[in-house]
């Protein structure tokens, strides 16, 4: 069965990524990471998406992340940012150090509330010591992976004791135990492996199919519990970065795309390119958990992650 996707907004992105359903105030919050926008917008019976807000950060935003008081945590360049209802931002903890040639990816929330976010590098050297790292609920920053070469798409099981994660240079999904309750995780196994396109954001479906977006491909492959391909969306962009699902039943795939890396050629003959889309695959999403708040931390007691203890 072949699964329609449409165009949700007129809206072009550089490089949109991070879609979020906020089942709070059922709004779809995703950003533009070379831009620094974060997007509020509001999904439509009929798959549009009307925007509502945007807000500039200065800076890249990897991505973004929303408490249930409506407290965000936004990715910065090398260190968290802090936004509350209000629209006042303050700084968060440093993940990278200053002047490092790396920035913040993709990021979210694990089944407790505890913020994740990977990194990359900006340079053509050779990436082999990308982060992937935690913000706990005190403020405290640990480091899960330091031997990354692009750290991506995270899901969860929704028992909390399988987590996802996408190393994109690798073309690799990785699969560990996870203790949802203590953020306790075992030991990093490979998942899948593709050899074509790169596997980029990715989230899970109600029967723990993951979907991932196929950047460079113009796809969005599900895979099943056991890494078996089992469907595939075709997107009228190349080069697709993100999916999750969205609205108050979860049933619409929202997925995000780029124009970054596209020739003139190409951006003619996918003049789509860069808009989010969206489809009904026919099957609801897991909810995405809330971030915990920034309530039980400041950020000036929260230490750098390059002091923090592995985890």
């Amino acid at each position: 069965m072949t699964t329609a996707v449409q165009v949700a907004n007129p809206q072009v992105h550089e490089l949109a990524e991070g879609p979020v359903w906020d089942p709070v105030r059922e709004r779809l919050l995703w950003v533009d990471i070379r831009r620094g926008l974060v997007f509020s917008g509001e999904l439509r019976d009929d798959g549009t998406v009307d925007v509502v807000d945007e807000v500039a950060f200065g800076g890249t935003v990897g991505a973004v992340a929303v408490s249930a008081e409506g407290d965000w945590v936004v990715a910065g360049g090398e260190q968290l940012l802090l936004r509350d209802p209000a629209g006042v931002v303050r700084p968060g903890p440093r993940i990278l150090p200053p002047g490092s040639g790396r920035r913040l990816n993709d990021g979210k929330p694990d089944p407790a509330g505890r913020f994740l976010v990977g990194s990359l590098h900006l340079e053509d050297d050779d990436p082999t010591e990308e982060l992937l790292a935690v913000l706990d609920a005190d403020g405290t920053v640990r480091v899960l992976d330091d031997d990354l070469t692009l750290s991506n798409g995270l899901a969860w099981t929704a028992d909390g004791t399988r987590m996802y994660s996408i190393d994109t240079l690798r073309r690799t999904v990785y699969v560990r135990d996870y203790g949802a309750r203590t953020g306790a995780v075992g030991p990093r196994t490979t998942f899948l492996t593709v050899d074509d396109g790169h596997p980029d954001g990715m989230c899970l479906d109600a029967e723990e199919h993951l979907w991932i977006a196929m950047y460079g491909l113009g796809q969005v492959r599900r895979y099943s519990p056991a890494g078996e391909l089992v469907a595939t969306i075709e997107v009228p962009a190349q080069n697709v970065s993100c999916v999750a699902f969205a609205g108050p039943r979860l049933d619409t795939l929202v997925i995000t795309t780029a124009t970054q890396d596209l020739t003139p050629d190409q951006l003619a003959e996918l003049p789509d390119s860069g808009r989010l889309f969206t489809a009904t695959p026919g099957v609801r999403g897991l909810p995405l958990p809330l971030w915990s708040g920034p309530s039980r931390f400041r950020s000036s007691a929260a230490p750098d992650a390059a002091s923090a203890p592995r985890g």
